[in-house]
Formats: C-alpha cells, sequence, structure tokens
C-alpha cells in the first residue's frame, strides 16, 4: 500500500487498522512532521505501537510510539529500513536443539 493521501485526522475509520494487528518488523507508514515516513513495527499492544522510522530521506532513523490512527501498512520496500528489520528478525533465530539444520524461534525462559 502506497502512503496514505490524507493526514491522519482525514483517514476513515474502516482503513485504521488496530494496533496490535502489526507484528514486530512489520513495514508500516507513520504520520511524523506533517508528512507519512516508512517505518517498521518494533512491539506492538491493542493501545499503541513502537515504530523505528526515518524522520527525513536520509539513512538516520528515530523511534516512536503511536496510536493506530497515525500508523498505516505499508508494502513499498525501504532499503534503509527494511534491510535492518530482516537482520534483526534474523538474529532473533537460533538453530533447533539436537543439532538440526532447521531455526525455531528463540524464547527466553519465563522466570
Amino acid at each position: 500500500m502506497p502512503a496514505p493521501s490524507v493526514d491522519p485526522g482525514g483517514r476513515p475509520a474502516t482503513d485504521i487498522t488496530p494496533t496490535d494487528s502489526y507484528l514486530p518488523t512489520d513495514p508500516v507508514w507513520i504520520y511524523r512532521g506533517g508528512s507519512w515516513r516508512p517505518g517498521v513495527v518494533e512491539a506492538a499492544s491493542s493501545r499503541a505501537a513502537t515504530v523505528t522510522y526515518r524522520p527525513t530521506s536520509t539513512g538516520g532513523t528515530a523511534v516512536d510510539t503511536l496510536t493506530a490512527q497515525y500508523i498505516a501498512a505499508r508494502n513499498e520496500i525501504d532499503p534503509v529500513l527494511d534491510s535492518a528489520a530482516v537482520l534483526r528478525s534474523r538474529d532473533s533465530f537460533r538453530p533447533a536443539p539436537g543439532g538440526s539444520d532447521r531455526s525455531t524461534l528463540h524464547h527466553p525462559p519465563a522466570w
């Protein structure tokens, strides 16, 4: 989906996806500084999502927590954010027990 063409206040409620439907590393658009910017979800709850995004067209990033009105799905590739998200998600995988070449998501113990 391309960046929304309206500001968050003008988006129809039917176009707004709840924040808890986003998963870590999902590509999104976020509205900051008067324009829609590419971002990647870091974490999400029923009330808000934390997103790493590019505040300018340069390679730098910022992190912000936003409500659903300011977030939209993105399917365009962003060379800076999307390669970093792939690396982060790859780091969360570890070889399966027993030396198998399959990978499983590593979950830390619940103490």
